[in-house]
């Protein structure tokens, strides 16, 4: 009788610990510490990186025969039920109640994607696989435009355009079948990553709000997809598919992303892939050169194809017409996201250039 006691004592007692604030809110913190630790741990990476590699093939069977995005209509749940608490915390008698739950959907939400993909962004970084350079070398970026450019005007002689003249994709799942064959042909020496082959590229339900935050697309931890923005112009789709499937591979970091991107579709059969790969490779070196020399940046602006200034001026209307708050809001947030996360700047271009260089070095 007294032991039966003292268990129901000591189930009451946790119950209790269990309902208090206190609790969750330490737990997210050991959490943070277990990270953090986990972080500094090359065999947990390894762990984690082949974790990835099982929840990678099981998401993509699971979510890629979906129609439309599974993962967006997570979020759209997810945020009907955050703001069920929010209101929630504002109503006197289920404050406590309310604020328990959020410290525990913290929680949860966090252990999630810690496991799914965020401990990716600690893995051995591509620029440690490829020979160094001390300095950036803005002679051979120079080069490198140059190049891009003949490259991009030639290409864009053979892709179809619409009746103003501008670069159309023709077809989209075309360049996603290319994309995933190209994943199989990654030098082993900087990718090593399993190329499961399942279409899972999705087009985002939130097109409309991505084309006023400057978002061209991104990935989904928690489903394994790749969403891009149906409403982009045809320069930014292609590429912009080669970048979100790096992160299906298992490239957290964004630059890195761009770099893998960068491989496939330079060297796609593809033409539309192809000059979308070439066309951003040449903005990014442009991007990097202009405080340098921006009348080399000129020059070279100057000697785009008229088809090439045909689609640039579309690109700058594009982004002209989505501009506004929700743009700024998104660019400074997604700032603090990639510096959290060991990356730079949404806005800076220099990592993604040291790779390409030193890659063709």
């Amino acid at each position: 009788m007294i032991l039966i006691k003292f268990q129901k004592a000591v189930a009451i007692k946790i119950k209790t610990i269990y309902k208090k604030k206190r609790f969750w809110a330490g737990i997210l913190l050991a959490q943070f510490l277990l990270f953090f630790m986990c972080s500094r741990s090359g065999g947990m990476i390894t762990f984690f990186n082949r974790l990835f590699e099982l929840q990678k093939k099981i998401h993509l069977s699971l979510f890629s025969w979906i129609p439309f995005s599974a993962g967006d209509l997570f979020y759209i749940l997810l945020g009907i039920v955050i703001a069920y608490l929010i209101i929630g915390c504002l109503i006197k008698s289920k404050r406590q109640q309310s604020l328990l739950r959020i410290l525990v959907l913290i929680n949860l939400l966090y252990f999630v994607y810690q496991i799914f993909w965020g401990m990716l962004y600690f893995q051995t970084p591509i620029i440690k696989k490829l020979p160094s350079q001390k300095e950036p070398d803005y002679s051979k970026a120079k080069r490198l435009a140059l190049r891009y450019l003949e490259k991009c005007r030639q290409t864009r002689q053979e892709v179809h355009e619409d009746k103003n003249g501008i670069f159309i994709v023709t077809d989209l799942k075309a360049i996603q079948k290319e994309i995933l064959k190209q994943q199989t042909m990654l030098p082993d020496y900087i990718s090593g990553k399993e190329a499961p082959q399942i279409n899972s590229f999705k087009p985002s339900i939130f097109k409309t709000v991505m084309s006023y935050t400057g978002i061209l697309g991104y990935y989904n931890p928690f489903t394994a997809e790749a969403q891009y923005n149906s409403q982009l112009p045809s320069t930014f789709l292609p590429f912009t598919s080669a970048h979100e499937s790096s992160h299906q591979l298992g490239f957290a970091r964004e630059q890195e992303a761009n770099f893998i991107g960068y491989l496939i579709g330079t060297q796609s059969d593809n033409k539309e892939l192809r000059y979308s790969t070439e066309y951003f490779t040449l903005k990014s070196l442009l991007n990097f050169i202009v405080q340098e020399d921006p009348e080399f940046v000129k020059y070279v602006i100057r000697n785009y194809s008229p088809a090439m200034k045909r689609d640039r001026m579309y690109e700058k209307m594009f982004v002209w017409k989505h501009q506004g708050l929700l743009d700024d809001f998104f660019g400074f947030t997604n700032n603090l996201f990639l510096k959290s996360n060991q990356q730079e700047g949404s806005v800076t271009y220099s990592y993604f250039i040291d790779l390409l260089l030193n890659y063709e070095k």
